[in-house]
């Protein structure tokens, strides 16, 4: 059973073993700096569909079915998937996993969602309801940019700040018996608004729920930075990232030497013109399966903190005025087993 050691924050006295995990990316993904990480990549960005949506759904339709592969196991194996996105009504996922007939649970935290649905399934999984669970969520540039921003046919211009939606998805295979990596514990974060309306400035505005689960974590642990190879951000972006390091010195927590964020990795925002770098569910999913799930397999690094980030606005509220309500959960994955006796 998991053990509480501060509000929100759980330790796992025998931990949950990653048994499997995929990463499918596009075109643009796959010409990045971690191009040649990714499992899969997909030159077209309609994937053989009709609509982008469709193509979503068949993005994460795919990641799943690579980890599955991947661990020599059938769909019937899995006993629950949790699974989100970012189109209204969560209909990648709906529409993408339908076929597979595994029990299923929506999630929506935005581009948290692949950490939500990590501490989602690892509960499942602590508390013997499940056996083995999927975690998985994605992204796709052009159906975000419809629904949050315009319609691509009106070109408007992108702000200094914005940052690019990844074309991508990431799933993970969790195992109550088997595993190399491990869930340690996590914490699960608090709604955070500082007050920014601006939906080309996310990564300010998701910089201060992120430094508040870390600093949270690490004092309910007991940890500094220096006990993680990296404490990996999900997508605040260049400008995000400063703020984020910034606001945790402030309160005497240095993570400038481990600090990774996945929006900020995934592109070269020079030659591939993303300004700020990368965003949305699919990113931070793709990059800790792509990059930082195999380094931690292989042994190359021990210990992380993944600490997905989202904006929980809508279309909807942002043409009312409202400001930018944020969160940010995290995960503590290493290699050792759970230091909880």
């Amino acid at each position: 059973m998991s053990v509480s050691t501060g509000r929100g924050v759980f330790l796992f006295e025998k931990a949950i073993g990653i048994e499997s995990f995929a990463s499918v990316v596009g075109n643009k993904e796959g010409e990045g700096p971690l191009g040649k990480y990714f499992d899969k990549v997909v030159d077209d960005s309609h994937f053989g569909m009709k609509t982008w949506e469709q193509a979503e759904s068949r993005f994460q339709l795919e990641s799943v079915s690579l980890a599955v592969r991947k661990a020599g196991l059938t769909k019937e194996d899995i006993d629950v998937v949790c699974s989100g996105d970012l189109i209204n009504q969560c209909i990648g996922s709906a529409y993408g996993l339908r076929e597979l007939e595994i029990p299923f649970l929506g999630l929506y935290g935005a581009c948290s969602t692949m950490a939500e649905g990590l501490i989602v399934t690892s509960h499942l999984l602590d508390s013997g309801t499940a056996q083995r669970t999927i975690a998985v969520t994605s992204s796709h540039f052009s159906t975000a940019e419809r629904q949050f921003r315009f319609p691509l046919s009106y070109g408007g211009q992108r702000t200094p700040t914005s940052q690019w939606t990844c074309t991508a998805s990431g799933a993970v295979i969790l195992s109550a018996d088997s595993g190399k990596t491990l869930i340690k514990g996590g914490c699960i974060g608090k709604i955070t608004d500082i007050g920014i309306n601006d939906i080309n400035n996310m990564g300010s505005a998701m910089a201060p729920a992120a430094a508040e689960t870390v600093r949270r974590y690490l004092t309910a642990c007991g940890n500094s930075p220096d006990d993680f190879d990296y404490i990996v951000t999900g997508d605040l972006g260049i400008v995000g990232s400063e703020l984020f390091v910034q606001l945790l010195a402030k309160e005497g927590i240095d993570v400038s030497k481990q600090h990774r964020d996945c929006g900020a990795m995934i592109f070269d925002p020079e030659s591939q013109d993303t300004h700020c770098g990368g965003s949305g569910c699919g990113c931070s999913a793709s990059v800790l399966c792509g990059y930082f799930l195999p380094m931690l397999e292989s042994g190359e690094i021990k210990n992380i903190l993944f600490a997905a980030t989202g904006a929980l606005m809508s279309p909807m509220s942002l043409q009312q005025g409202e400001t930018i309500p944020t969160i940010s959960h995290l995960l503590h994955i290493g290699k050792e087993q759970s230091h909880v006796d």
